[in-house]
């Protein structure tokens, strides 16, 4: 997989691309970092990308021609191939775990960092495929949320991580995701009397479980003993509950529309009933005392 990130600040990446995951999927092969200096797409003396709003305002904004240069520069490259163009703006497509699997099926994927008071809307209507953004918050330029988009999208793909378990059991990671078809074969192919244990790593699309590692015990504070009693029927459906439970007392807007079966609706509300709080269950709606 190849990211093109078109940016006035290619320095920034140096060392993030230094560390990690990203520096072991570089070494690896599994992807392919390219930084391209916007002011090389510039044709005056001295190498301008901004100017100033027309109707007047603070701030500079980024000129269109330079950036409408290098991304038909990048297309030049693969006539025949069509990828994604995300320009990274506060008002665009919330990023999530599920946008980031969809992105992770791309052969390429091209990112725009704005900077200053953001880009030519011609940019972002003639030239971007999409917006997105990171969160309800603003940065001074969009360097930072193209590291963190990399990091997150090339963290998927095969071979990158040391145990390929680890992005198909992570908060948020959703059960219908295609991007590594084996999470989802292995739990389908389990054959009569098979252990839960090889049907593969749970995917369910809620915040995740909890992890206990050695010791057993510290402080007087115990892993618990479901962890270690080796079956692994009971430790799945421990991990199910703990992740429906957290999810419920940190994120509940993420039980709205999950499925759940019969047995997970009477638990959460039990637990509701028990704590006095609002859950969200999805064939009802939000409950109330």
């Amino acid at each position: 997989m190849t990211f093109d990130v078109i940016t006035i600040f290619a320095d920034f990446f140096r060392s993030v691309l230094e560390y990690g995951v990203l520096k072991r999927a570089l070494a690896g092969g599994q992807a392919h970092i390219r930084l391209h200096d916007l002011r090389e797409f510039t044709e005056d003396g001295h190498r301008t990308v901004d100017d100033r709003p027309f109707g007047g305002g603070p701030g500079m904004v980024f000129k269109p021609e330079p950036i409408f240069k290098a991304v038909a520069a990048l297309e030049s490259e693969s006539p025949d191939q069509r990828f994604p163009v995300i320009l990274l703006s506060p008002q665009g497509r919330p990023f999530t775990q599920a946008l980031a699997e969809e992105l992770a099926s791309e052969e390429r994927v091209a990112l725009i960092c704005g900077r200053y008071e953001g880009v030519d809307e011609r940019i972002a209507e003639h030239v971007a495929t999409q917006e997105i953004s990171i969160g309800d918050f603003v940065l001074s330029g969009g360097e930072l949320p193209a590291a963190l988009i990399m990091e997150s999208v090339i963290r998927l793909l095969p071979g990158v991580l040391g145990n390929e378990e680890s992005a198909c059991q992570e908060s948020f990671a959703e059960a219908s995701a295609g991007v590594r078809p084996s999470c989802v074969r292995a739990a389908l192919v389990t054959a009569p009397g098979q252990s839960s244990r090889a049907a593969g790593p749970l995917r369910h699309g809620l915040l995740d479980f909890p992890h206990y590692t050695r010791p057993a015990e510290y402080h007087g504070w115990r892993v618990p003993e479901v962890l270690l009693s080796g079956n692994h029927q009971e430790i799945r459906r421990w991990r199910r509950r703990r992740a429906l439970e957290k999810t419920w007392r940190r994120r509940p807007d993420l039980l709205a529309g999950f499925p759940l079966s019969e047995e997970e609706r009477r638990w959460l509300e039990a637990l509701r009933a028990e704590e006095r709080e609002p859950v969200v269950i999805p064939s009802s709606g939000e409950w109330e005392l």
